[in-house]
């Protein structure tokens, strides 16, 4: 029963994976302020969002350490975090800024890390 949830779970995962990869993802933000920003909390349940959508899979347990600052090229890391503990890391960049509307990439790694024992 372990193997069988944990091979749904990789295929998830890599189902994410390839869709962020394969299909691109990218997000769009007003966020209302004289410095754009967004929030770490609101850029991972827009991530997830996205995510969600392009893959046809429900939205994942996303998480994001930093605000994302509104400058063309900034980066920021997320973390999706599956049921079993296993993780895919997540890349966030800025691709365009138009006052407070920040545009956005999502690109999946390729790979996931096993959870922590």
């Amino acid at each position: 029963m372990t193997t069988a949830r944990l091979s749904a779970t990789t295929s998830i995962l890599s189902a994410v994976a390839a869709g962020a990869l394969l299909v691109g993802c990218s997000g769009s933000v007003e966020v209302g302020t004289s410095t754009p920003k967004l929030s770490a909390d609101k850029l991972a349940t827009t991530v997830a969002e996205k995510l969600a959508a392009t893959t046809n899979q429900p939205e994942p347990d996303i998480t994001c350490p930093e605000d994302l600052t509104g400058k063309v090229d900034t980066t920021t890391r997320c973390t999706l975090t599956a049921d079993d503990g296993s993780t895919l890391g997540v890349t966030v960049t800025v691709t365009s800024v138009d006052g407070d509307q920040i545009d956005f990439d999502i690109k999946a790694d390729e790979t996931t890390s096993p959870a922590p024992n």
